[in-house]
This record gives C-alpha cells, structure tokens and sequence, in this order.
C-alpha cells in the first residue's frame, strides 16, 4: 500500500513539474520572444518562422510537427518518455494559444532575448529534469545518427544553425542574432536547471603521499575517498590513487590541499552528470 501510494505521488510530481515547465517555455515565447521577433532553435524554431509566414497559431504548428517525432518516440524509446513528451507538447501548445493575447512584456529584442531566453531554458530544463521533452529535434537526430557518421550533438548542432540562419531571412540579420543569443542563454540554463548550480566533479590524484592527501581531504574537506592500487605503464611501479567527488565550490580548495602536500601529484577533474547514494553531502571547508 505504501509502495503505490509513493507512486503515485511520484507520478503526480511528474505530471505537474512537467506542465509547469512546459508554462514557462510558453511565457518564455508569446510575452517575450515571439513578439519581437527572437526564435529559438529547433521545431520551436520552426513553427515560430512558419506562423509568422501564415498567420497560423504557434501552438498549431507545435503540436503538428511534434507529433511524428513523438510516435517515432513511443516506438524507440519508451513509453513513459513519450507520454511525457506528449503532455509537455500538449501543455506548452495550449499554452501559448492563451498567451497569445497577452500584452509582450517589452519591446527591446536585446531585453526579450536575454528574459526570454532564461525563461524558456528553465522550463525545458524542468521537462527534461522530469522525464519528458518539448522539441522532436533530438528523437530526429537519434533517427538520423543511425544512417550518418554525424553524433546526436552534431546533428542538433547543424539542425540548430539551418533555423537560426533562415530567421535572418525571414526576420532580418539583427533578429538573427538576438535569437542566437536567446539560443545561448536557453542553453546554458537547460544545463543549470538539470544539473542545478551545486554542479559535482569527480577527482583522480596520484601521488607518492596518496594517504596523506586523503587524510587531509577528509578531515578538512569533510569528504570521503577511496583508493584504488594501479600500476605505471611507463614505470611499471605499483601507484596507489586517490578518487573523490566533490562540488564545483570545492574544487579551488582540494587543489590547494594536494599542492600543498604534493605539488608534483598527477590531478585529473572530470565534469559528473549526477550523484546518487553514498553520503555525498555537503561539509564545510576547513
């Protein structure tokens, strides 16, 4: 019983997380962007440009060319993902039909772009935190990678630049480069969004004093390590290395700790996506 009723508040988080975000993404659109003219990349892109050529709604051609990309979806990727594309899509389409008639919020391109652009990102980032998705460009790009020597993130890429440089035929070159703007910021705060701003690195230390590096990153780091032995290619010597994750804020502050033992100790940063189990909290640093 306990177990269902966890479920189902999972899903219903889910479900309302989702269409917030899809929200978001139409105040993003229809009270900052849209109306100046700013596209952003993608199908969202692309129905922007045709409803300007036609006088069509915007959310009539949102709904309509993600359609395909959401059986194409259903059938490779999984249900629960395009289900929750299709709510994100449905929300977001219905959605900018209301805000249509709102009043923009302002009339410089500069300020629309920027607002416009953190709005937009949050809510595709809030969609993609929880499962769903609000543009068909990467179910096409997956379809697409099958049958080109080109990555997911090369054809998004390419796909991006073609919709981005026809808004500078339809709109003008000045609004071409607002939308790329807009592009950018909608960017990097999908990335903020789903990663959050306490962003986690993993670290790999090798050095002579690996135990006297460890001692120290727990007691005045507060965080845990685990060594692993290797063995040097070159050298053919037995090492002993250290792992550790720590936050983005901590970063400066373990490589003043291993410099300061060891400045001569091999250091390697990686970027991690997520952290789960363990006791990764935050300790404060000594």
């Amino acid at each position: 019983m306990e177990k269902k009723k966890s479920r189902s508040w999972y899903l219903f988080r889910h479900i309302i997380l989702i269409m917030i975000g899809a929200v978001l993404v139409a105040i993003g659109l229809e009270l900052f962007m849209v109306p100046n003219n700013v596209i952003d990349g993608g199908i969202v892109g692309i129905s922007i440009i045709l409803s300007y050529l036609t006088g069509l709604n915007l959310g009539l051609f949102l709904l309509v060319l993600n359609l395909p990309f959401f059986l194409f979806g259903y059938k490779q990727i999984g249900k629960t993902f395009a289900l929750s594309t299709l709510l994100g899509v449905l929300t977001m389409a219905v959605s900018t039909s209301l805000f249509h008639h709102v009043d923009k919020v302002t009339n410089d391109p500069l300020l629309a772009a920027v607002f416009g652009g953190i709005i937009v990102g949050i809510g595709v980032g809030i969609v993609i935190r929880y499962g769903g998705s609000l543009d068909g460009t990467e179910v096409m790009a997956i379809l697409l990678t099958k049958q080109s020597p080109f990555s997911v993130g090369q054809i998004v890429m390419f796909f991006n630049l073609f919709i981005l440089g026809s808004a500078g035929f339809v709109f003008g070159w000045d609004r071409a480069m607002y939308s790329l703007i807009a592009y950018y910021i909608a960017f990097k705060m999908i990335d903020i969004t789903i990663e959050g701003f306490n962003e986690t690195r993993s670290v790999w230390i090798i050095s002579e004093k690996s135990r006297a590096i460890g001692d120290a990153l727990l007691s005045r780091l507060g965080r845990g390590v685990t060594y692993f032995n290797a063995e040097g290619a070159y050298t053919g010597e037995d090492k002993e290395v250290i792992f550790c994750v720590v936050t983005r804020l901590e970063e400066a502050k373990l490589k003043e700790i291993v410099e300061e033992i060891d400045h001569e100790a091999f250091l390697a940063i990686g970027h991690v996506h997520d952290v789960r189990g363990g006791r990764f909290k935050k300790k404060d640093i000594h």
